[in-house]
């Protein structure tokens, strides 16, 4: 895996995040984008710099026409993430408009995961409180090491989560379930939220990384650009009416008519070959 070291954006080293390629044994091609949170040290907590490079690191997997999904994960065996930086959060207590810049921009970078063109997958190595959870919400799906706990304690420190917790939690879990995790702030097991349906699936820690990379390089074999509609319409549900919803669902369809992937899927199942997607 390149390390962050050498991965340079202009003349910026990106110290707080690591990039690379990846394929698993289902593809050859490296076609997985893999961003890892690189702050170990303090509890791969989020703070302004974290965002910008999370950022510039997604905006680099979607300008890769070889990349077709994305896995975020981070740094050792014990923690995803533990949210934002409260150091960055206790500089702001005093700025009250400072502390809202802080807090939309990690929206506006959590937006972007959640309409990222390609499918995104959490691989959540460890503790996932707070913002740590809310990104993992933001991606399209969860796998989580056995060993993970899973919480939103903002309350307990006189907060909300405030980064698309209040909003995602319940679309993916229910109200009921997401106000008695985030008015409590318990944390619980990976396997409590993989019954409740935060995560997809729930592995041994040892078996995190290379589950993933299985599940993104399948989703990867997919057409680009129907996984990019497919994803959008399922985001788009929350929103419309079955009527509106069944009309962006024959729009895309529409345009997917047209397009070469679609010839290669039907030419494919009837050679019974693998198809061979360009994205176009």
């Amino acid at each position: 895996m390149k390390r962050a070291k050498e991965w340079v954006v202009g003349e910026k080293i990106m110290a707080l995040i690591e990039y690379s390629k990846e394929g698993s044994f289902l593809s050859p091609t490296k076609n997985v984008a893999v961003i890892t949170l690189n702050r170990e040290a303090a509890l791969n907590s989020i703070n302004p710099e974290l965002l910008d490079e999370l950022e510039q690191a997604l905006s680099t997997a979607e300008q890769d026409s070889e990349i077709r999904s994305v896995i975020i994960t981070a740094k050792g065996e014990k923690v995803f993430s533990a949210g934002a930086d409260l150091k960055a959060a206790a500089e702001f207590s005093a700025d009250p408009d400072k502390a809202e810049a802080f807090l939309k921009r990690g929206q506006q970078v959590f937006r972007k995961i959640e309409n990222f063109p390609k499918p995104v997958i959490a691989a959540i190595n460890g503790l996932a409180v707070g913002g740590g959870l809310e990104l993992a919400l933001a991606c399209d799906l969860r796998i989580a090491a056995e060993t993970a706990k899973i919480g939103a304690p903002e309350v307990g420190l006189g907060l909300i989560p405030a980064w698309g917790g209040t909003q995602r939690l319940p679309k993916l879990i229910g109200m009921s379930r997401a106000k008695e995790l985030i008015l409590t702030g318990t944390p619980i097991t990976a396997k409590d939220a993989e019954k409740y349906g935060i995560v997809n699936k729930v592995v041994p820690a040892d078996e995190l990384m290379s589950t993933a990379l299985v599940l993104a390089t399948q989703i990867a074999g997919n057409a680009p650009i129907a996984l990019k509609y497919a994803k959008d319409a399922i985001n788009q549900s929350f929103k419309l009416s079955i009527e509106d919803g069944n009309e962006l669902e024959a729009k895309y369809a529409k345009e997917l008519f047209s397009t070469k992937d679609l010839a290669e899927g039907i030419m494919a199942t009837l050679q019974k070959r693998k198809p061979e997607f360009k994205g176009e």
